[in-house]
């Protein structure tokens, strides 16, 4: 029994690939390659703005499809599922909730960022309070959660899947996923990411979308599933939190806020506050923003991300918690969709890793390099990643894959609130001034590492066990400490801030909400009347759209809760 977890033999569980799983997977990598290659040709690379910001000429589709796929990486792929299989529907929460934020980021957080006019998350802060120490904290931060977290659970969660289904070697899985993103993400830029993140977000939906049609046929539909989940008791359990056995509250949203596993407070707000972080603060996610070609294809491109992301419920979620009593099969689409969720997260974070030293760490130690110098450093620090990535595998196959996703969820939460509170506080209120913004991460710091020292000394004990961990750990849902680290980081930024001498007006001027310089919809400034029509035409139907947006997800929320 000794050998269940390991990845020598693991190729045998299932049955050899047909020729039909050959040609999906074949064509999927040639489809990669020839969008790849066309973006790559088509991209003008030659620029700082060119390679990092994709000319700032992105239309919508393409920032909405890149939004999407750059979230649903693949440990985010099986870890839905997964907890789907675990602990029924309330996990699609972590995908609804992302609406309000996609909205926030598009109509109020891009706004000042493209008014700021910053490539990077740390230079929109060095702008907005000045002095280093913020910026340099928040990038190298990034980079340190990209590593970490991201590119390690995407990573760990794809190379064994693919080992599974195909029994390639583990080292051979991942080197060659990363060999393959790292070709068009380099050759490039942004512009070849989000392409290429267009292909992968259809694959992933067409793909998904079959493999549920086929879940659910052979389970009896809807309405066989609630029945069918609370009968697959396995006859062979693994000691875990939740002990392999169904919830009682599988098929509702909203859970006790004291016993639930995930309670409806902290998937309210809690959750919105590290929403908030990845999708209005996180250069994964705002640099696809940036890149758009004015503000209403940044605006239809969160919408678009928006309604593909109250997609996972149907096709990631369900199909993993009807996959407790059936295996579906279809192995090649799987290989092919797990791939390309993969793929999609790893060019994004590699893309933005690149962003984030070149721009605002090697710019500060080489003040006066050029822009050949700094697109040479950009793809550089690609490589240096993939490197890092695969020096990381012995550890990523030493560790438990649940394990890793607790390990990250944790990491978020106790990191992540700090960083929303300065940006939010920065944005909202004109008097936040550098120090109060410094002590407050500081402090946060603090208080959120300790928990996550605490949280690795004292790991969740086997079900059955009695809980002897500390009370912060036993009795604070990570969701709840959330907001618990936000709320003490806000109020030291305000203490701090009221202390210490308010910023001058002229560093606030376009930085704030309430110092935004109203931007004349283009063709205001020439006359052209016809294009300012035009403009404000599309400005009212993404605005209709998000209203809509909202009352599909609120009725989804009341149908389910």
């Amino acid at each position: 029994m000794a050998g269940d977890n390991s990845t020598t033999d693991t190729h045998a569980l299932g049955p050899q690939l047909s020729v039909a799983d050959i040609v999906i997977i074949t064509v999927y990598f040639a489809l990669n390659l020839v969008v790849g290659i066309w973006s790559s040709c088509r991209a003008s690379r030659n620029t700082v703005r060119g390679y990092f910001l994709a000319g700032r000429d992105m239309t919508w589709w393409p920032i909405g499809a890149s939004l999407f796929a750059s979230s649903e990486g693949s440990g985010l792929f099986i870890g839905l599922a997964g907890s789907g299989a675990a602990g029924g529907l309330a996990v699609a929460g972590f995908e609804w909730n992302a609406t309000y934020v996609l909205l926030a980021l598009a109509w109020v957080f891009v706004p000042i960022y493209v008014s700021s006019e910053i490539v990077t998350m740390p230079e929109y802060i060095q702008k907005r309070f000045g002095g280093q120490r913020i910026p340099m904290y928040l990038s190298v931060l990034s980079l340190l959660l990209s590593v970490f977290t991201k590119i390690s659970i995407d990573l760990y969660a794809g190379a064994v899947f693919v080992h599974i289904c195909l029994g390639w070697n583990f080292y051979l899985s991942t080197i060659l996923m990363l060999v393959i993103t790292a070709l068009y993400t380099i050759a490039g830029g942004l512009a070849a990411v989000i392409y290429t993140d267009a292909l992968q977000t259809l694959i992933m939906v067409v793909g998904a979308v079959i493999l549920t049609v086929k879940a659910f046929n052979q389970i009896g539909g809807y309405e066989q599933l609630a029945a069918a989940y609370a009968r697959a008791i396995p006859s062979r359990t693994v000691p875990n939190t939740t002990c392999h056995l169904p919830r009682a509250d599988a098929m509702h949203m909203f859970r006790d806020p004291y016993t639930g596993d995930l309670p409806w407070t902290g998937m309210t707000f809690g959750l919105t506050i590290m929403a908030t972080w990845y999708w209005c603060t996180d250069q994964v996610i705002v640099q696809r923003s940036l890149s758009a070609r004015d503000l209403n294809h940044a605006k239809a491109g969160s919408i678009l991300a928006s309604y593909l992301k109250m997609l996972p419920m149907g096709l990631i979620v369900m199909p993993g918690m009807i996959s407790r009593a059936l295996f579906p099969g279809l192995r090649g689409l799987m290989i092919a969709v797990m791939m390309a969720a993969l793929m999609s997260s790893l060019t994004s974070i590699f893309n933005s890793s690149s962003t984030l030293f070149t721009m605002d760490i090697w710019r500060r130690l080489r003040p006066r390099a050029g822009e050949w110098e700094l697109l040479l450093v950009g793809r550089l620090v690609i490589v240096v990643l993939i490197g890092v990535s695969v020096a990381w595998i012995p550890i990523l196959q030493g560790s438990n894959s649940g394990q890793l996703f607790i390990y990250m969820q944790s990491v978020t939460s106790s990191l992540a609130p700090p960083v929303t509170a300065i940006f939010i506080l920065g944005i909202f209120w004109q008097r936040a001034n550098e120090q109060g913004a410094f002590w407050g991460l500081m402090a946060g710091l603090a208080v959120g590492a300790t928990r996550l020292v605490v949280e690795f000394l004292h790991p969740a004990l086997p079900c059955g066990h009695a809980d002897t961990r500390p009370a912060i750990l036993s009795s604070f849902h990570y969701l709840h400490f959330a907001v618990a680290l936000f709320t003490l980081t806000g109020a030291v930024v305000v203490a701090g801030s009221l202390l210490t001498p308010a910023p001058q007006r002229a560093q606030i001027q376009n930085l704030t909400w309430w110092t935004l310089a109203k931007d004349l919809p283009p063709g205001a400034k020439t006359g052209d009347i016809q294009a300012a029509q035009k403009h404000a035409f599309w400005a009212r139907v993404c605005g209709f759209n998000a209203i809509l947006l909202m009352c599909v997800n609120i009725f989804f929320y009341a149908y389910f809760a």
